[in-house]
């Protein structure tokens, strides 16, 4: 212990020398790194693995606690801001991630065969490949982040039997129509991706550390993915081009051979890449929300404001309802991971601007469910209505409190800190919801 409390004074004195962080947040500083040390050293980690681990969780500190290691070459933490893993390690790192995307990748494929197969008459392809896209691939992910988080054997039995049953719910349920399909297709990947983020935090979901760790993890994975999905299509449209002289019939099989299998496993190179370059993207994420934050402020404002005007009565079809859905959540994980992102510097411009984007898009949202509810008592209730109804009260709630939280932080009344405590409380309720709309809702409207 007392080896563990020098640690931790000297990793303040370097924290405070430059003179970045005040007191203050240095108090705040030190008491997460705390928490998260104590929460590892219940797990089961030495002291100094403990320590290791919680400073490299401290985001955008660990640039002055990198400059301290130099200054220090004899301390054990330089070997995780410095320093990379062995090569054996990084070999069976790589390994395993090649593995896993090889599994996700012939797991896509049995998925499209399976799909391809003669039905009772309907053409079943699309709505089958819809649900077992998702059902192929993130568990795969799941069940590389239990082995890499060295998962206790009871908590995989329990996520596998929970991953099982959404999937054969998925699968077997005869939820019929379209409509119904595309509320499954929507949000039962979102339900695996919870599956994926107990997983990632190794089962131990009662803690808010962790729990944001998956955040920033979401974020991270989404611009990895996102990057690759980019370089890909590049790729296989080049490719088309090159096979078009000399064999086009090829053409079809690389769309459907190539292109489903490495979109599957691109997701597992995605979250590995996440986790082996984490010095490099945790310098360009921040960056992206700084710039993309003011831009979808202005975005938003004008929106709410253009459809203030139209009239608040405006019809919303389904379409454009998805459009609003999905740029609510977007800005939501934008200011999300903005602030957890943010590190312990005074409120700022920034912050501003992040507080005018959900207030905007609280006005938004406001808008939407005022047509919803006009809509509902003209046609009544469907599933796709109690959905878009329920999710946007969800967010209406989230984001009500997150602009409370955002106020209080420029009043410099509240610490960044407890939005993100907020947002992993949070959580449950997000996936709650989202299980109910892609097992409950769908089979209680087919068979009413």
């Amino acid at each position: 212990m007392e080896q563990l409390e020098a640690r931790i004074k000297e990793w303040r004195s370097a924290i405070v020398r430059g003179g970045t962080v005040d007191e203050g947040d240095a108090d705040e500083l030190e008491a997460h790194l705390r928490e998260q040390v104590a929460e590892l050293e219940a797990s089961g980690l030495s002291p100094d693995e403990a320590f290791l681990i919680s400073v490299g969780r401290l985001g955008r500190v660990d640039q002055l606690t990198a400059e301290f290691a130099r200054e220090h070459s004899d301390r054990l933490w330089k070997q995780l801001t410095l320093t990379h893993a062995p090569a054996e390690d990084k070999r069976g790192s790589v390994l395993v991630m090649l593995g896993f995307a090889l599994l996700a990748a012939v797991l896509i494929q049995v998925a499209r065969l399976i799909a391809d197969m003669p039905g009772d008459g309907r053409d079943l392809r699309e709505e089958w490949f819809l649900r077992g896209a998702s059902v192929t691939v993130l568990p795969a992910l799941a069940a590389y982040f239990a082995l890499q988080r060295r998962m206790p054997r009871p908590r995989v039995i329990a996520l596998a039997a929970a991953v099982a049953v959404v999937v054969v719910a998925a699968s077997v349920f005869p939820y019929g129509g379209e409509s119904t399909t595309v509320l499954i297709a929507l949000h039962l990947p979102v339900v695996l991706w919870f599956a994926v983020g107990v997983a990632y935090v190794g089962g131990e979901m009662g803690s808010h550390p962790r729990r944001m760790d998956f955040i920033r993890f979401s974020g991270e994975w989404a611009i990895y993915y996102a990057l690759i999905a980019l370089g890909g299509g590049v790729l296989v449209g080049l490719t088309a081009l090159v096979l078009g002289p000399i064999a086009p019939e090829m053409i079809e099989g690389v769309f459907e051979w190539v292109v489903p299998s490495g979109a599957a496993g691109a997701v597992i190179v995605a979250a590995w890449l996440v986790e082996a370059k984490k010095s490099v993207i945790e310098n360009i994420a921040p960056v992206l929300t700084a710039i993309f934050t003011p831009l979808f402020a202005l975005m938003l404002v004008v929106s709410a404001v253009g459809y203030a005007a139209a009239g608040v009565g405006r019809e919303f079809d389904r379409d454009l309802l998805i459009v609003f859905d999905v740029l609510l959540l977007v800005v939501l994980g934008l200011i999300v991971y903005g602030i957890s992102a943010r590190g312990p510097s005074k409120p700022g411009v920034l912050d501003a601007l992040r507080l005018v984007a959900v207030v905007a898009a609280i006005a938004l949202d406001v808008l939407v469910l005022v047509s919803m509810f006009g809509r509902v008592g003209e046609f009544g209730l469907t599933a796709n209505r109690v959905a878009a109804l329920g999710l946007n009260l969800v967010l209406l709630v989230n984001l009500a409190v997150t602009a409370w939280h955002i106020a209080r932080l420029l009043a410099r009344r509240a610490p960044a800190m407890w939005l993100e405590r907020w947002q992993t409380s949070y959580l449950p309720v997000l996936a709650a919801w989202v299980l109910a709309v892609a097992l409950v809702l769908p089979p209680l409207f087919a068979f009413a």
